[in-house]
C-alpha cells in the first residue's frame, strides 16, 4: 500500500475497491468522445471528494509527463492514492472496460452503418457534448487565472499556435514553455 493509501485510510475511510471500480467505470460509461479528464474531476474532486483541488492539478501534471493517456495515467494515480496498487489496478480496468467493449462493438457494426446518416450525427454530437464539458472543467480549474491578463495572453498565444498556425505540440511547448517560465519566474509570478 502507498503512503498516501496509508495515510488516507488514517484520516478517513478509504473507499471500497468496489466503489472505485464502480465510479471509474460510470466515467468510462459516460464519457465517450472525450472529456475524460473533466469526468475523473467532477468524481475525484466534486462528486466524492476523494482528493483536494490541488491533489488532483498535481496528479494531472504528472499523468500529463507521462507516456500514455492522461485520463488512464490518472486513474493509475488515483487509484494508488486510494488503495495504493490494488486501487489503481482496479480504477485503471474500470476506466477502460466500458470503452474497450464500446469500441470492439462500434469496429463490427461501423462498416455496415457507417453510410447511415444518423450514425453521423450521433458521433458529431458526441464529439460537440465533450468539447463544452471540457471547455467548462478547463474554465473551473483554470480560477482566478482567467482574470490575469498575463494568462489570458498566454491561453491565446497557446490556441493560436496550436489551431491557427497548426504547430505540433511539442513545437508549441518548445515555444510557450520558456515565455510562461520567464513570465512566472520566482519573484515575479502571478
Amino acid at each position: 500500500m502507498s503512503l498516501d493509501a496509508v495515510q488516507l485510510a488514517s484520516n478517513t475511510q478509504a473507499p471500497k475497491l468496489r466503489d472505485i471500480f464502480i465510479q471509474f467505470c460510470l466515467i468510462g460509461v459516460i464519457s465517450f468522445g472525450g472529456g475524460i479528464i473533466a469526468y475523473e474531476r467532477i468524481l475525484l474532486v466534486d462528486k466524492r471528494k476523494w482528493l483536494s483541488p490541488d491533489e488532483f492539478m498535481a496528479y494531472l501534471a504528472i499523468s500529463q509527463t507521462m507516456p500514455g493517456l492522461n485520463s488512464v495515467n490518472m486513474a493509475v494515480l488515483a487509484g494508488d492514492h486510494l488503495r495504493g496498487a490494488l486501487g489503481a489496478i482496479v480504477a485503471t480496468i474500470g476506466l477502460i472496460l466500458p470503452g474497450s467493449l464500446f469500441v470492439l462493438g462500434m469496429g463490427i457494426l461501423y462498416p455496415t452503418t457507417s453510410d447511415h446518416p444518423l450514425a453521423n450525427l450521433i458521433l458529431i454530437g458526441i464529439a460537440a457534448a465533450a468539447s463544452g464539458l471540457l471547455a467548462a472543467v478547463t474554465y473551473q480549474m483554470g480560477g482566478d487565472n482567467w482574470r490575469q491578463i498575463k494568462s489570458l495572453l498566454i491561453i491565446a498565444a497557446t490556441f493560436l499556435l496550436m489551431s491557427i498556425a497548426k504547430l505540433s505540440l511539442p513545437l508549441v511547448l518548445l515555444i510557450m514553455a520558456p515565455i510562461t517560465l520567464y513570465i512566472y519566474r520566482p519573484g515575479k509570478g502571478a
